[in-house]
């Protein structure tokens, strides 16, 4: 991959920097550059409720748990407590509470109110849709949707997860949001269900726990089918917060000895804290690792590692296997065929895994619970499209998201780093794989709000 390096911008308390997309990424970017006290910051989000929460903390049902203890959910990386001291003065929890996602969106939320009122004309909220991005004469244009232009020095691309891609046999139907639901957080998966209707998830990580939970918690009494290709489902955690044992040494990056590693530590310690102890080394692992390991990794380990490292708090665990005891939750292993549209149902052909014969479901809505995805050249948004058109960006090596270097700079189609356009969040997991939990994005916001600042310097850092 040819990345020619560039400088950064230099950037001062009179320059302005623009964020697109108001989700935690985007609000915590905006945060740190006045803590910093950096560049201005421009803050457009499409959808005003969405503002510093994005789709995790505002669509959540306060039966959604965060798959984190509140003890590793300070927004601020140089503040580990600040998340704790606001739940304990809110009287909502202490550093091992699983806490409700609606409450840490609550938290974000009142984070975002505290910077606007203090930093004045220095955090401008701009509830808008950007739909056309251009640099001219070293600035960068951003035009909405209302026709209205916004000039920025530097642009921030925070835009989260794109929704999940159709499953195979899903994609080629003309469904009906009655018995189709191709983005679980777009609207009332449980509307117009009864006790003797059948809802298949399409999937079983989180998102399909997330879905479950959310159908029993509006009183659905129903059959709830999760299939994905494996039929595995996320483990949980520990009843009790434990600490982590440091690695001495970076560990093996083929993806075949990296696995010997974390089995033989498993076997000295509990499983949960042999998988935690590789946590601050992970970006370091991705980093080494061939793009042809990178490409083992995601065929052949992505699922037991989701399931592994991204946990269920106990208490979510001990639910979902309530409900597969009472027989109303069940995981299924096998892949999609087709899907054909009924009056009312569905009628699912899918092949159990491991078997050559297929077989018919019929039920009367489905759920893509597939996951978050990062494709940019099956991307519908218009401002991907129009920054893929005009080369501004271009896909990771992987597809999962946005090219970027090591300073969050995006790669253009020609190679070249953008010294004026960064990205953050979920989206760069091409470069990172670990930066779609707090713990990892909180750091990419911060490092790069201190670059853009000029405060990387301070403490002696990069001397």
């Amino acid at each position: 991959m040819l990345v020619i390096p560039t400088s950064l911008p230099v950037l001062d308390r009179n320059s302005t920097v623009a964020i697109i997309g108001g989700g935690f990424s985007g609000t915590m970017q905006a945060i740190n550059l006045l803590r910093h006290d950096g560049p201005a910051a421009i803050l457009i989000e499409r959808r005003e409720s969405r503002l510093g929460r994005g789709v995790a903390y505002s669509a959540a049902h306060p039966d959604h748990l965060l798959n984190v203890r509140a003890g590793n959910m300070s927004a601020l990386p140089d503040d580990p407590t600040h998340f704790v001291r606001w739940l304990v003065r809110e009287g909502l929890g202490d550093a091992s509470t699983f806490v409700p996602r609606t409450t840490y969106g609550q938290y974000l939320s009142e984070m975002l109110d505290n910077a606007a009122q203090s930093a004045g004309s220095r955090l401008k909220i701009v509830p808008a849709t950007a739909v056309v991005i251009r640099q001219e004469a070293g600035r960068q244009v951003i035009t909405l949707a209302d026709g209205r232009s916004i000039e920025a020095d530097a642009l921030v691309l925070a835009m989260g997860n794109l929704p999940p891609h159709a499953p195979p046999g899903f994609h080629e139907s003309a469904l009906g949001p009655d018995v189709y639901a191709d983005d679980p957080w777009a609207g009332d998966i449980c509307e117009g269900l009864t006790s003797d209707d059948a809802v298949l998830l399409l999937g079983s990580g989180l998102t399909a726990i997330d879905a479950a939970l959310l159908l029993d918690a509006k009183g659905f009494r129903g059959r709830i089918i999760a299939l994905s290709r494996r039929g595995l489902v996320p483990h949980a955690h520990w009843d009790q917060p434990r600490s982590p044992s440091e690695i001495a040494e970076l560990p093996p990056t083929q993806a075949s000895d990296l696995t010997r590693f974390v089995r033989s530590r498993a076997q000295e310690r509990p499983w949960r804290d042999a998988v935690d102890d590789l946590r601050p080394l992970t970006q370091r692992l991705w980093a080494a690792c061939a793009p042809i390991q990178r490409e083992r990794f995601l065929r052949h380990l992505r699922p037991y590692w989701d399931i592994h490292r991204h946990r269920l708090a106990p208490q979510v665990a001990a639910r979902i296997a309530q409900l597969q005891a009472e027989g109303r939750l069940g995981f299924v292993a096998g892949k999609t065929v087709s899907c054909d549209p009924g009056a009312g149902f569905l009628n699912v052909t899918l092949r159990p895994r491991g078997e050559s014969n297929s077989e018919t479901l019929k039920v009367r809505r489905a759920v893509n619970c597939t996951g978050p995805q990062g494709d940019l050249l099956r991307t519908h948004d218009p401002l991907l499209g129009q920054l893929l058109a005009s080369g501004t960006i271009r896909p990771d090596q992987l597809r999962l998201g946005l090219d970027i270097d090591d300073q969050s700079r995006v790669i253009g189609r020609d190679g070249n780093a953008n010294d004026s356009v960064f990205a953050i969040g979920p989206m760069t997991r091409g470069g990172l794989w670990e930066v779609v939990a707090v713990p990892d994005i909180r750091h990419q916001t911060w490092t790069l709000a201190r670059r853009l600042a000029n405060a990387h310097w301070v403490g002696g850092e990069g001397l």
